[in-house]
């Protein structure tokens, strides 16, 4: 791979006494170039071999219960009812309305930002996973309401109406499921990326944390209206247990862990530092930051106090690795949350969620590595190549951007200082097709990247870009033979 400037020899130890290879910047000037020593590698391939084993567990714990719910059914003479119009549309609606409240419950776990699953699956994986499992479980649960009325009309489409009315308002718990589902529409409706496009992500966040509320207000009409949950013993320890296990899952982590990291770290805001094109970087200053379990690569939802809409959170990922006394995110301007962040004064007290995300050293079974990313999703990227151990060489850093380059001199300092091999791509994008810049050889993606890094099908290669530009990448390393397990990716689309 060619890099954009020279590699000079190792620079000696700095004066200050801090260790070859790291810039010197006193603790005042947030603007100086950070570079901070690698981590060594303990036990590579180690935790992602654990992550292996906890995706299979989660499958394997899923599939279960879908099967346990179905075996139940079956024993109900499920099968048998389906001999008949009304008892079969009635039978169809048992057996929906089963399957959607597992895959429910399954929406409830992947949004408690569990550390097992958030290690496991990475944030993205999770997202599609979580995009999937909700529209299933909804559209099962149209289902379950549409043909157990039908069936307990007697199959007379007419008193369908009547029917469903007379479910309302007599059966107990239904007027809370009706309110429950109506929480459910309104997210998935905003859900669809019609909707997504026009709305804000801090509206979109905030709706669809009614998810929650939708699925606690079903819960008493699944307890007290369905047989089928508390037919037998067995039954009732399943749907109880299920439910606690989810509801301490969401206390615990969606609540309880944020609330104590935040009395633990009291983040407060130190400088906001302009980067250029519409961005800038807010450095974050807290106590025991040393404790603070947090990678380069990984990411926070973050609220600053005292600016308006601090109430809704907005996901950042460190662009430079935690040296145990200083926190930085960089954001750029594309929307109220971000823009306001450039408004933030030292001392601002920081609220923070996480962290989250895969895309780190967690993931790495490869000794080379390579790093792809597109504006400002290069943030996450620049930091790990701070953070993780690779030889002189052993690690290809290419930017694409179209107006300058993020972090030019700390990336520079790094290619200077640690051998990292540098592509800067600047320029619009050649064609919709291409996730290159203008100005490259006519040659075919695949052609380029081959050339720049001949071995890429041998490192683990880290990505980070917008979601239609990822693709673009995606496509390109799998031409090039790039295994999935060794593509780590996350977008900033939402």
């Amino acid at each position: 791979m060619t890099a954009t400037h020279p590699h000079p020899p190792a620079r000696r130890a700095p004066r200050d006494g801090s260790p070859p290879g790291r810039v010197a910047a006193p603790p005042s000037d947030p603007a100086a170039p950070r570079l901070h020593p690698a981590r060594p590698a303990a036990h590579p391939g180690r935790r992602a071999r654990q992550d292996a084993v906890a995706r299979t567990g989660a499958g394997a714990a899923l599939w279960l219960s879908l099967l346990l719910v179905t075996s139940w059914w079956v024993a109900g003479r499920g099968v048998q009812d389906l001999g008949g119009w009304a008892t079969g549309l009635t039978s169809v609606g048992r057996l929906s309305g089963l399957v959607a409240s597992v895959l429910l419950l399954a929406q409830v776990v992947l949004m408690a930002r569990l550390p097992v699953l958030e290690h496991a699956f990475g944030q993205d994986r999770l997202a599609r996973i979580h995009r999937v499992v909700g529209f299933w479980s909804f559209d099962l649960m149209v289902l379950h309401v549409v043909t157990i009325t039908w069936g307990y009309a007697g199959g007379a489409l007419p008193d369908v109406p009547s029917t469903l009315w007379d479910l309302v308002t007599t059966y107990p718990g239904m007027l809370l499921a009706t309110a429950g589902a109506l929480c459910l529409v309104m997210v998935v409706v905003s859900s669809v990326k019609a909707a997504r496009r026009r709305l804000r992500y801090e509206s979109w966040h905030l709706l669809h944390l009614y998810a929650y509320l939708g699925v606690g207000l079903a819960l008493p009409h699944q307890l007290w209206t369905g047989t089928e949950l508390t037919g037998s013993t067995a039954r009732t320890v399943f749907w109880w247990t299920a439910w606690g296990l989810a509801a301490a899952a969401v206390l615990g982590w969606r609540v309880g862990r944020p609330v104590a990291l935040n009395l633990r770290h009291r983040l407060r805001v130190a400088a906001v530092v302009d980067e250029g094109e519409g961005t800038w970087s807010v450095h974050v200053e807290g106590h025991h930051l040393d404790r603070l379990p947090v990678e380069a690569g990984q990411f926070f939802s973050w609220r600053f106090l005292g600016r308006q809409g601090w109430t809704r959170a907005n996901p950042y990922s460190l662009s430079a690795a935690p040296d145990g006394r200083t926190l930085r995110i960089t954001v750029q301007g594309v929307g109220d949350g971000s823009t306001a962040s450039r408004a933030l004064r030292p001392g601002a007290r920081a609220l923070v969620e996480g962290p989250f995300g895969r895309l780190g050293e967690r993931a790495r079974t490869r000794s080379k590595v390579a790093f792809i990313g597109a504006g400002v999703g290069i943030t996450p990227l620049r930091a790990l190549a701070e953070e993780l151990a690779y030889p002189p060489g052993g690690a290809a850093y290419v930017e694409r951007f179209t107006g300058a380059p993020l972090f030019a001199a700390e990336v520079d300092a790094l290619a200077r200082d640690r051998g990292l091999q540098v592509l800067r791509l600047p320029g619009h994008r050649r064609d919709p097709g291409s996730w290159l810049g203008d100005g490259m050889a006519p040659r075919d993606d695949l052609a380029h990247l081959l050339h720049w890094v001949p071995d890429i099908a041998e490192r683990d290669v880290y990505v980070c870009g917008p979601a239609p530009w990822t693709d673009l990448v995606r496509r390109t390393l799998e031409a090039a033979g790039l295994p999935p397990a060794h593509l780590h990716v996350e977008t900033f689309a939402w």
